[in-house]
């Protein structure tokens, strides 16, 4: 059984969180007492129905204020596939938010209220799943109930979304009308909507096709930690931990350790549960080789006519996320897959405006949750891939150095 990782975003009150809980609801993968919890702040609160919005929303303030702040992981399964699912914020403010979530997805739900229409957080946040290349994109036109069940409206909202993603690189594009509150073609196809001949969503969700989205030809192995248990009963145990990044791991093949240049082959691979044979992203496991080689935090294992190009020099998009604006000349430290680093923003290449994606050269500086073009000149060598070929060797993070918070989210663009 494979699993779906997927976000929700779109802008504040369009109904993310009433959605999945909608999903946990009506596909029964919430127990009993969440229920009657979620029942009585619901009644606590005045509602006159039961608000599924809460079984995501725990934070004191998300409930006071009836929106999302910080990212919300849930996990639930079906006979088909499991799921992971990131509820993003909406509200500007938390943008940052909602790129972690949509780091890792497979899957983006651009959620649209049906009465207001697309929004400049609609077109953001389709910009940064874009960006981001998040392989697969649903635009789900929310509360069809409140416009009547109408199907020009629906088709007004997707005619616009379609025009504006054009010009954006999405790959896959589903559009599905729904009601999060009433469950219309959340789980179950709607009654309301017969002028809708397509998939409910959690039909899509579990039908749309992803093995093909995993880079499995370029090996990609970032070294996390190095494992020495210094036991007798392990005495010369030497392994080294990490997450598969892409490409498959197989005992015995050749591979090459960067920096350093020098080659061995794979003697065992030690997963959670015992040796295996092979690993793919994006498992966890440590890799032991046959011969005694340097290799520490930050290093690379990779084929040896397949490796990333080391380079000082960084050309990235980048979403800024501090009030502190990014300006040419500031340092910052710079986490790539598991190696840290420091930086210089060397250029400020444009500012890209995500209502209408015109580019602007004249851009001094970026602001709170802007997106633009920047390079960037590192203290020591990075190896690195296109974003477009590797997500985790081709993106970045930020981090004011004094505060150590992060401030900017980048993916590496070669062209």
């Amino acid at each position: 059984m494979d699993l779906l990782r997927f976000a929700t975003a779109g802008s504040v009150d369009d109904g993310k969180s009433t959605l999945i809980g909608r999903l946990l609801y009506d596909s029964k993968s919430i127990f009993e007492d969440q229920l009657d919890a979620v029942e009585a702040a619901s009644k606590a609160r005045g509602t006159e129905y039961t608000d599924l919005a809460l079984l995501t929303d725990g934070l004191r303030a998300e409930r006071e204020q009836g929106i999302t702040i910080d990212v919300a992981y849930r996990y639930f399964a079906t006979p088909r596939r499991k799921f992971i699912i990131a509820d993003t914020p909406g509200h500007q403010q938390y943008t940052r938010n909602m790129v972690t979530g949509a780091s890792t997805a497979d899957l983006a739900i651009i959620l649209v209220d049906a009465r207001k229409g697309m929004t400049e957080q609609s077109r953001r946040h389709a910009t940064i799943a874009s960006l981001l290349r998040v392989p697969h994109l649903v635009l789900a036109v929310n509360k069809m109930d409140l416009v009547g069940w109408d199907e020009a409206v629906f088709n007004d909202i997707y005619e616009e979304f379609s025009r504006f993603a054009s010009k954006l690189d999405v790959p896959d594009l589903t559009a599905i009308p729904l009601s999060a509150l009433l469950g219309d073609n959340v789980v179950d196809r709607s009654v309301n909507m017969p002028w809708y001949g397509g998939a409910s969503l959690m039909h899509h969700l579990e039908h749309v096709h992803i093995a093909s989205d995993r880079n499995l030809q370029d090996v990609r192995f970032p070294v996390q930690y190095v494992i020495r248990p210094m036991r007798n009963d392990v005495h010369d145990y030497r392994g080294f931990a990490g997450q598969v990044a892409s490409g498959i791991l197989k005992v015995g093949d050749e591979v090459m350790a960067l920096p350093s240049g020098m080659t061995s082959r794979i003697a065992a691979i030690d997963g959670p549960s015992g040796p295996l044979e092979t690993a793919r992203p994006p498992m966890s496991v440590t890799v032991r080789l046959e011969d005694e080689i340097d290799l520490s935090r930050g290093d690379i294992l990779c084929r040896v006519g397949n490796h990333p190009e080391p380079t000082q020099d960084v050309d990235a998009t980048i979403c800024w996320m501090d009030a502190e604006p990014l300006m040419v000349g500031k340092k910052y430290g710079i986490l790539h897959t598991t190696r840290m680093a420091r930086a210089m923003v060397k250029d400020i290449a444009y500012e890209l405006d995500v209502n209408t994606l015109h580019r602007d050269p004249d851009a001094t500086q970026l602001g709170l949750n802007s997106l633009g073009r920047i390079k960037l000149r590192v203290t020591s060598p990075l190896l690195v891939d296109d974003y477009a070929d590797n997500r985790s060797t081709g993106s970045f993070i930020l981090i004011d150095e004094s505060s150590n918070r992060t401030v900017g989210a980048g993916v590496i663009r070669h062209s």
